[in-house]
Formats: structure tokens, sequence, C-alpha cells
């Protein structure tokens, strides 16, 4: 083990807790030390070939070193991400506030399932902050070219004819210079250097930003956040993963392995790789609800004060739902929507449709339905999928080209034929994806399983049956206000969902026996010790979650810095 160091602050990740926490310790004069077990992405550092995509995931023992790391549990499954910049490299830019009645207190010991210990005026200068940094700005509808993004206008008119409430939400992209017009492909001004040294672009409308936006335009964490700790201090390094951290006489001590960059693409033993050893005065945990959980079950015997019942519980997906609105080329049936819906044209998210909660005077509990995109290729492989039903074309082209070759034909401009090969495309052009989040019930459970090794989750998808068949039947009625079919891909995987959007594990609560930290983050019963991330969350923000885990470790920031 090698000779340990001191900071006032240890940052154990990079997400929207972690890169919080950061930027407020340093630009107070704090000495900051921040471990993030991913590698930086700068600009064209995110890969698009399969050669490349292959190795994007994260498992190092089988020397994978990429930003995807994928979970499997029962009912349920979770994709979050690995590198310099947490969620931020693979989210869709979406900025909302967690809903003032939504942050509800509800009795624990008569059957509720959550109760927040802060308020939406708790947080609301918070917000402010986080916006400011993240340069929050809805998509630019009224410019050109961005006015013609199909799926957005398509998904306007659905929630017009269905009576729904659709509105454009802040997004953290980059689409013009201050005071410009927004503008494809220009060079992003920066007032300082970002921590890769790299130009970036405004927003190109490449629908990329769930596998890392290549050209910067995102305004991912990298960008804002963590350029700023580190040009105000604090010492960044990445490919650290966390193993053990203890409470020590000069506050706390966390134990690292250094995944070296030679070891990328071939097995290795990573419980032997040497241990590296820090401490500091105060040590946040910002891995990630399964992140942060999962350090704190594993080294649960060094903090004997800690609510170990309540660590792990309150697990919440925050009802992603992930389904896809499908057309025919031919099935107009009437509607005054693009012909075309071209979702890979625009970013991921563009806007929103809000349907109200049982909290807000209407029945049932409340969710977002948001337009989705995904990139170029996918269209391409989407359009492979489809040959054996192009069989008739091809044998046509056969014969253009056949006739041709033998003096048959004496046109020799094979120009159409080539472009009747590929059909109407309806499959990739007409296709848009919806994402589904509100207000599931967080009565998921995390802990290790026997041998104390691997992360398991007791979650029940039957308890959550109600919340997930309402927001299809509205997920339904928009695919028809498109004109499209609806198609739940929840079924088709044998009734499992997917969350990006992992919460709880670390719950926040008043009373240290209902939970594992205080209202600010700070841990029951061991003083100096934070949580900040999605781990913290009582219960499902409802909305994306980024923004309020910002929010909270920038009010977390507040109460560690105060004399």
């Amino acid at each position: 083990m090698a000779t340990g160091e001191h900071f006032d602050a240890i940052i154990v990740g990079t997400g929207f807790g972690g890169a919080v926490m950061a930027y407020r310790l340093a630009e107070a004069g704090k000495r900051v030390c921040v471990l993030e077990r991913g590698k930086s992405y700068p600009p064209h550092g995110f890969p698009r070939s399969p050669l490349r995509m292959k190795t994007n995931f994260w498992d190092p023992s089988q020397g994978l070193q990429g930003m995807f790391d994928v979970w499997s549990f029962k009912n349920i499954g979770a994709i979050v991400s690995s590198g310099l910049g947490g969620g931020s490299l693979i989210y869709a830019n979406v900025l909302l506030r967690k809903d003032e009645h939504w942050f509800v207190k509800e009795d624990l010991a008569r059957g509720g399932y959550e109760n927040w210990p802060v308020t939406r005026t708790d947080l609301e200068p918070h917000y402010d902050r986080a916006e400011k940094m993240l340069g929050a700005n809805p998509f630019p509808l009224e410019h050109a070219p961005y006015s013609s993004t199909a799926k957005t206008l398509a998904f306007k008119h659905a929630a017009a004819v269905k009576g729904l409430h659709w509105f454009l939400p802040p997004l953290a992209v980059a689409f013009s210079n201050p005071g410009e017009a927004p503008r494809p492909g220009e060079p992003i001004r920066e007032q300082y250097p970002n921590l890769h040294g790299r130009t970036r672009l405004t927003c190109t409308l490449c629908g990329e930003c769930d596998i890392g936006c290549n050209t910067g335009s995102k305004n991912s964490l990298d960008y804002n956040y963590l350029s700023e700790a580190k040009r105000l201090g604090a010492e960044i390094r990445v490919r650290s993963e966390v193993r053990s951290l203890a409470p020590h006489t000069r506050g706390y001590e966390v134990s690292y392995v250094v995944h070296q960059p030679e070891a990328e693409g071939r097995p290795t033993e990573t419980q032997s790789l040497p241990l590296q050893r820090v401490t500091a005065t105060q040590l946040i945990l910002s891995a990630g609800a399964l992140g942060s959980t999962y350090l704190l079950l594993k080294n649960k015997h060094s903090l004997p004060g800690m609510n170990q019942d309540a660590l792990g519980r309150r697990f919440s997906g925050n009802g992603d739902l992930l389904t896809l609105a499908w057309r025919s080329m031919q099935e107009e049936r009437g509607m005054s929507v693009p012909r075309i819906l071209d979702a890979s044209h625009g970013p991921v998210i563009t806007s929103a449709i809000r349907v109200a909660d049982a909290l807000d005077g209407e029945s049932g509990r409340g969710f977002y339905i948001q337009d989705a995109a995904y990139p170029e290729f996918v269209n391409w492989m989407v359009q492979l999928a489809e040959a054996p039903a192009s069989l008739s074309r091809v044998l046509k082209f056969a014969w253009e080209w056949l006739a041709h070759r033998f003096g048959l034909n004496k046109d020799s401009d094979l120009s159409a034929e080539l472009s009747e090969l590929f059909g109407d495309c309806a499959p990739s052009a007409n296709s848009v994806p919806m994402l589904g989040m509100g207000r599931d019930r967080p009565d998921g459970r995390m802990a290790l399983d026997g041998d104390g090794k691997y992360l398991t989750l007791d979650w029940s998808l039957d308890l959550q049956d109600d919340f997930f068949q309402r927001m299809r039947d509205t997920m339904r009625a928009v695919a028809d206000g498109m004109g499209a079919d609806f198609k739940d891909a929840a079924t088709l995987l044998l009734r499992r969902v997917i969350t990006v959007h992992p919460l709880g594990g670390c719950a926040m609560s008043d009373n240290p026996s209902a939970g594992v930290v205080n209202a600010y983050g700070e841990v029951h019963g061991h003083k100096g010790l934070y949580v900040a991330d999605g781990s913290v969350m009582p219960g499902p923000v409802g909305p994306n979650p980024s923004l309020t885990i910002a929010a909270l470790a920038d009010r977390f920031a507040d109460r560690l810095l105060a004399p």
C-alpha cells in the first residue's frame, strides 16, 4: 500500500453530485482530491465504430474500461456511466426541477413510501445556481434549421390533439454563443479553456447525446463544474476505483486501485492491483445510487454508527419506461404532422409532456413523457434488419444489372435502380422512441449476496402496474396523435423495465432511524462523511433527476462549508 496523502476532502465520483461538490469546495479554497474510476472523454473521444463500441463497457476484470456500466436485476435493469463527468456523459440533457407538490411527506410507519426532508423552496436558490452553471436553455424551435425538427413538431401536434400539456424543457446544450442566433457547428467561445483543452461546437443535431457528444455541444460536467474545479486547484484522478473506506484519526481513509490504460483489451486480476491510500478530513461519496450504496454495504463493518437497516432501502427507478411510436409511410391517417418523423435529427430529447398527479388534484401518480432520438447509425441497423423484406427489390436490381451486363438494356445509368433498393425506409425514418418517467413507488431494497460480493436488488414490478399502465395508455394516445402505432418495449423484454435513473439506497431523513443521511447529506452518526448523488433520494424525483441531484449537492456544500 502506497504512502498516504492528506486532503481537506476526497470526492468519489464525478456525476451531478460529485462534480458540484468538487467545484464548490475548490472554490472555497479547500484541498480537494477527486477519484473517478473511468477515463476522460474529450471531443471526438467517444467510440462510434462497431470494433470500438464493443469495448465501450465497464468491466476492468475483462479488460473493459469503457463508459457503459449495465446492471441486471430481477424485474429491472439499469444503465449507468463510468467516466469523467459521470451520468452527464450519457444523459439526454434535460434540466427539470422537481414538482413542488411532489416533495411528499408520507408516514413511513403507516404504509407510506417516501418522506422528503427538503422542500422545493429549500432548493430554489440551488436550482438557480445549477441551471446557470449548466447553461440551461430550451430547444430553439423558433429558429431555422431547428424549426424543421420533425419529431418535435409531431410530438407537439399529438399533445394538442389529445389535450395534453406539452412544453420545451431546459436543456444543457450549447445551441449558440451568447448574444448570437442559434446556428449548428459554430465554435463555442469559453471564458476559460475546458479541462480537455479542446474546441467545442454548437449542437449539430446528430442525435448522439446518449452515446457521448463528440462535438462537445453538450454541456456535460467536464466542461463546467469539473473544469472549474480543476482550474481552482482540485486534483482529479481518473481510472481510480475506490475499494474501501473507513474512519481515520485524520478523518477518513480511502483505498483505491488504478486501472492502467495498457490493461484495456485484456483480462486483468483486478483484485491483485496495488492499493493506493489517501486520507481526508471529509469524505463525499458520489458514485451514484448503485455505486455509493454498494461501497457503504461493502464497508459497513467500518461504520458501526450508520443506520444499516435503512441502507439499501427506498430504491426507485424513477418510473423509467421506454416505448416506441412507429408509422408506415403510407399511413397518414389524415393527421397534419410531418410525413417523415426522422428521430435521429436533433438532440435526444427536445420536448416533454407532463401528466398531473393526485397531489396536483388529479388522479393516479404523475409522470412525464418525452420525445427521444437515436444516432444515425441506428437507422442503418434498422434498414439492414429490413433486408429480408426487400428481396423483391434486390431481385429487380439484379435483373436490371444483368440486363445491362449482357447488353439487353442500353441504359447504363443504374442510379434510380440503386435508389429503389432502399424502399420507403419507413422503419428507420418513421419510428420515434418515447421516454417515460415519474412517481413510481420506491419499495426496492439493495443488499449484498450471501458471499458479500455482488449487489442484489429486490424490486417488485407488480406494485408498479397501475402506474405503468396509466403511462402506457398516455403514450398510446400520443402515438395515435402522431398517426403512429404504439410499441411497448417493456412487454417484449418479458415484464422487465430498464432504468437510466436509479435512485435511493442512502435515503435522506430528518430522523436517524428512518434513513442513512440527514437533510444535508451527512451520514447519521458519522461526522464528515457525506453522500451526494441520486442515492440520497427518499423517493422518485419524477422528472429527469439530474438537476435535483445537482441542487441538493449545492445545498450540501453550503452546510459543509459553513463555519
